[in-house]
């Protein structure tokens, strides 16, 4: 709120901006049934700053759909076996794993020091967000 607050009363083009596209690719790299079914997704984004990321998991008979809440196209569908289908369906609710990713921020780390152990390894870091979400 502060942040709104300090925007509006002063420079405008130093503020953060309000809207920013959010997401932009978005994959299912596995589904799986333990407890409940796992959809583990891949987000890549373009920017660091991107705050509203709201996922949201449909099924339309036998094909899940992820979509981002407030955005009217689906990123990622994907076909449900039977026996996972049979899981959602009775459970209506999904654990999503996801791994993110920024454009320009993570790629291949070329040189990696020998040891690790001296502090000055290298590893590129990630997030990973686990959530679970209803069926709409």
């Amino acid at each position: 709120m502060w942040m709104e607050i300090q925007c509006e009363l002063s420079n405008p083009y130093w503020c953060w901006p309000r809207t920013v596209e959010m997401v932009s690719a978005m994959d299912i790299t596995k589904i799986g049934l333990r407890d409940r079914v796992v959809i583990d997704l891949k987000v890549q984004m373009d920017t660091p700053d991107d705050f509203e990321f709201q996922p949201r998991v449909h099924l339309d008979g036998n094909t899940v759909r992820i979509t981002n809440e407030g955005y009217s196209e689906e990123f990622a569908s994907a076909e449900l076996e039977d026996d996972v289908l049979v899981a959602a369906q009775r459970d209506r609710f999904v654990e999503l794993r996801i791994k993110f990713s920024v454009t320009g921020m993570h790629g291949v780390l070329n040189q990696m020091h020998p040891y690790p152990k001296d502090g000055k390894g290298k590893k590129l870091a990630n997030s990973n967000w686990k959530t679970v979400v209803p069926l709409l």
